[in-house]
């Protein structure tokens, strides 16, 4: 079992940065890849970005490639979204997943609730 709890989201102006933090509970975080989704009021959930096990790898949707960075402290059970150049399109509620190396949600198994970023123009 996996809690996931995220954190640093906001109001931020656009062309700014944001860090969301996801903390893991539990001793098997390191097993799992971790996923970001976003979704943005009347809209599907989308697939934002994710890193395997070990940090080694990530992938990234195309709207956010070159302005988002996904990383993860394996030690401190935790994984990072740093976004940059942040677009009011970027307006949505973040969640972190625990799963496989994927973009699809069905692959993660544990969910957090969700941050809201929120980017005016």
């Amino acid at each position: 079992q996996v809690q996931l709890v995220e954190s640093g989201g906001g109001l931020v102006q656009a062309g700014g940065s944001l860090r969301l933090s996801c903390a893991a509970s539990g001793r098997t975080f390191s097993y799992y890849a971790m996923g970001w989704f976003r979704q943005a009021p009347g809209k599907e959930r989308e697939f934002v970005g994710t890193i395997r096990r070990s940090g080694s790898t990530t992938s990234y949707a195309d709207s956010v490639k070159g302005r988002f960075t996904i990383s993860r402290d394996n030690a401190k059970n935790t994984v990072y979204l740093q976004m940059t150049g942040l677009k009011p399109e970027d307006t949505a509620v973040y969640s972190c997943a625990a799963g496989s190396y994927s973009a699809l949600p069905r692959d993660y198994v544990y969910w957090g609730q969700g941050t809201q970023v929120t980017v005016s123009s």
